[in-house]
């Protein structure tokens, strides 16, 4: 099994170079598991408290339950993963069942900055694009997808996104293996990280035959 990790800030891109992964390889041979379905479950908290939480935290994960849920993957053995509800800031009831296959993308803006986790990954890639593209992109994900409002995502990005991206993301860059400039822009970044991951796909069919 090979495990990507794909990390970089909100906007970034990172999705984007998995589904181009997925892409080209197909959902038997790929997985993709994201880091914020992981959020801590702070359900016990009201919606006032979950509000006020900094999500952009390191600590706002729960990686331990990541890391024990890719050593179940790496057993052959199926896992439940937890499905975040953004609109509430908690956990969903429902979970998501995910069988594991010959390679695993885990993709947030944290999977490098968290030493454990950065351990068990084989090949680390850091997604680096525009601050000012990756403001946009966010602005426009968080109204339409997850039911903010302008003021709320600007709020945000002042007092914890921004902070916790210098702070934590942009220096988590030095742990990559690869550097992706502009994301799902650049196209031949992302075609070098296909062609490992076929070159390990070609290598891994030759030895079953």
């Amino acid at each position: 099994m090979l495990v990507i990790g794909i990390a970089g800030g909100t906007g970034s891109g990172k999705s984007t170079v998995a589904r181009s992964i997925i892409h080209e390889l197909g959902t038997k041979n790929v997985t993709l598991i994201c880091q914020d379905n992981y959020y801590a479950d702070r359900s016990e908290l009201t919606m006032e408290e979950r509000v006020k939480i900094n999500y952009d935290h390191p600590h706002a994960f729960e990686n331990k339950l990541l890391l024990k849920h890719l050593g179940e993957l790496r057993l052959g053995r199926e896992i439940e993963v937890p499905i975040y509800d953004f609109t509430r800031h908690a956990r969903s009831s429902e979970t998501l069942l995910v069988q594991g296959t010959p390679i695993i993308i885990i993709e947030g803006i944290h999977v490098l900055t968290d030493e454990d986790l950065r351990g068990a990954l084989d090949i680390k890639v850091f997604v680096d694009t525009d601050p000012d593209v990756r403001i946009l992109r966010r602005i426009m994900r968080d109204t339409q997808e997850r039911g903010r409002s302008l003021q709320s995502v600007f709020d945000q990005y002042l007092t914890t996104v921004k902070p916790m991206h210098d702070a934590f993301i942009e220096p988590s860059k030095k742990y990559a293996d690869i550097i992706i400039p502009e994301g799902g822009e650049n196209e031949i970044g992302i075609r070098l990280l296909t062609t490992l991951t076929e070159s390990y796909m070609d290598t891994l069919l030759a030895e079953i035959d």
